[in-house]
């Protein structure tokens, strides 16, 4: 779907596909007439896609780097550096050959021997974070300077898609020979090269001249038409909103509580990210009481009513969640989902608080961690109360989001502690269902719930290729997941995906699972 403009309104849809200070320097450089300043309430953590995996990470990987396929409107995934591909009779083998006259930042071409670096490094001593998700490879052969053979000991039904993530971003080899390549300095074929980054503070990004689109969904296929971007750190809101209105930053994350005096005015507008693979659920510490008990978690999502909390705090910018995957990603079917959900019953969450000797006069005292931003204090605030009518106690604790991840963590290993188990508002953003294989195999990424049933379950959705037969699978995951009350989907999307900017900008664009594009982007005078 084309981005459309609506002025008199100040909101503008982009495309429709579209797993957090003090004081703050607003001119840390001087800003050049085709600049384009980006700010965000937070930094990257890398320059290096091996170390990292937040969103704010990506989104710079993005500019600097390219990938083997690209995602299209819908989502799908399309040549893009590797022009075509063949797969071996078993599936076992994936050709691909890549485009003529790519050039490395460095002036060094591109060619199969960088595709081997990059999938090399990933599985070395020190492997990338999401090595998981390239799936079970066993071996990279380069046939010819464009050619190269990718093999797997398994078939893997989420390795194409894989390629067109930012996470399998391509790294140019001459990188193995920069001592600070990841902190200060990054080597890709992307539309803009690193000048610098200043931790904390602003990446610089130029131009790439020598840049060339072929499969992301933009009008532009030569170099971009700005000649740097600068994406810079202002974690508060109101002073991101502050330097937008001064034409100090030209697109920015708007304050929640600002959004609809943005809509009803003239001086800025929106773009609001579709199909951003982003899911936000309940997720609960299983190893000890009370959530060892199916029936605290399903009191638990009886009691609480997503649909109503987010109407009052996001108003409208995003939509209830029912699966365990977000909309726009494979095998999402809100029909198919809510059978297997759990409507606002706060009935039903009393009987079953009552089963478990929980009452008006001995309620259930838990805690509820939530990560910092998006306003999710508020939404916390009013699960809180709705909880509380029901007879839990919930405390909230409130936190990063590396700190979040580490406490859930912690919790479920921490199987002993005479503590009450804990949940958590959730998140992850990700273009496949294999993010449930990352979250739940073998406890998953946060050593939580397991059972041999499942893990079977997922692993069988790896291994398939053919559509029908992998939607079946998947959807008999998402089932177990949501009849056992492991994985309640509560929202989508959960962050960053609504863009504020100034009239002067033109052409920016999000495409599927949350990727700016700033390939037509336009600096009017």
């Amino acid at each position: 779907m084309t981005a459309q403009r609506h002025r008199n309104r100040g909101l503008r849809i982009g495309l429709r596909t579209g797993l957090l200070g003090g004081a703050i320097s607003l001119a840390a450089l001087p800003v050049l007439a085709q600049d384009l300043v980006w700010a965000r309430y937070g930094d990257i953590d890398s320059l290096d896609p091996h170390r990292a995996t937040s969103t704010l990470s990506m989104q710079v990987w993005d500019q600097i780097y390219d990938t083997l396929l690209a995602f299209d409107e819908n989502g799908v995934a399309r040549p893009n550096l590797a022009k075509s591909w063949e797969v071996s009779e078993d599936g076992l083998s994936y050709t691909f050959t890549m485009q003529e006259g790519v050039v490395c930042h460095d002036g060094t071409p591109f060619t199969a021997d960088d595709v081997k670096f990059t999938i090399d490094r990933a599985f070395g001593d020190n492997p990338s974070l999401t090595r998981t998700s390239w799936g079970p490879i066993t071996d990279v052969t380069v046939v010819d300077d464009l050619t190269v053979t990718v093999t797997l000991e398994s078939t893997f039904g989420a390795f194409l898609p894989f390629l067109a993530d930012s996470f399998s971003s391509m790294i140019c080899d001459s990188n193995a020979e920069l001592e600070d390549y990841g902190t200060g300095s990054a080597i890709g074929t992307g539309p803009f090269s690193l000048v610098s980054w200043v931790q904390g503070d602003e990446v610089v990004l130029e131009a790439n001249p020598d840049y060339r689109n072929f499969g992301k969904p933009v009008e532009n296929d030569g170099p971009v038409h700005i000649d740097r971007l600068i994406v810079r750190t202002i974690p508060e809101p109101q002073t991101r909103l502050a330097a937008l209105r001064t034409g100090e930053v030209h697109i920015a994350e708007p304050p929640f509580d600002d959004i609809p005096d943005i809509q009803s005015g003239e001086e800025l507008e929106l773009v609001v990210a579709e199909n951003t693979g982003q899911n936000v659920f309940w997720q609960y510490t299983t190893s000890r009481p009370p959530f060892d008990d199916i029936r605290a978690r399903q009191a638990i999502a009886h009691a609480t009513d997503p649909q109503m909390a987010i109407d009052i705090v996001y108003g409208g910018m995003n939509q209830r969640e029912w699966c365990p995957i977000a909309a726009g990603v494979f095998g999402n079917d809100q029909e198919f989902c809510r059978q297997f959900g759990y409507e606002y019953d706060p009935e039903r969450a009393r009987e079953l608080l009552a089963e478990l000797g929980y009452g008006p006069d001995n309620p259930l005292e838990t805690t509820m961690y939530v990560w910092t931003g998006g306003n999710r204090h508020i939404l916390a605030e009013i699960f809180q109360a709705q909880l509380a009518e029901v007879g839990v106690d919930a405390s909230i604790e409130i936190m990063d989001i590396g700190t979040m991840n580490a406490r859930v963590r912690e919790d479920n290993e921490n199987a002993d502690s005479e503590e009450p188990g804990t949940f958590n508002m959730m998140t992850w953003g990700w273009y496949d269902p294999d993010i449930l294989y990352a979250l739940w195999h073998g406890g998953g990424a946060y050593a939580g719930y397991q059972s041999d049933e499942l893990d079977a379950m997922l692993e069988r959705t790896r291994t398939l290729t053919d559509e029908e037969e992998r939607l079946e699978a998947v959807q008999n995951v998402i089932q177990y997941l949501m009849e056992n009350a492991i994985h309640v989907g509560l929202y989508t999307p959960g962050w960053e995906w609504i863009f504020a900017l100034r009239p002067e900008v033109e052409g920016f664009k999000v495409g599927a699972f949350l990727h700016p594009m700033f390939q037509d982007v336009r600096v009017t005078e």
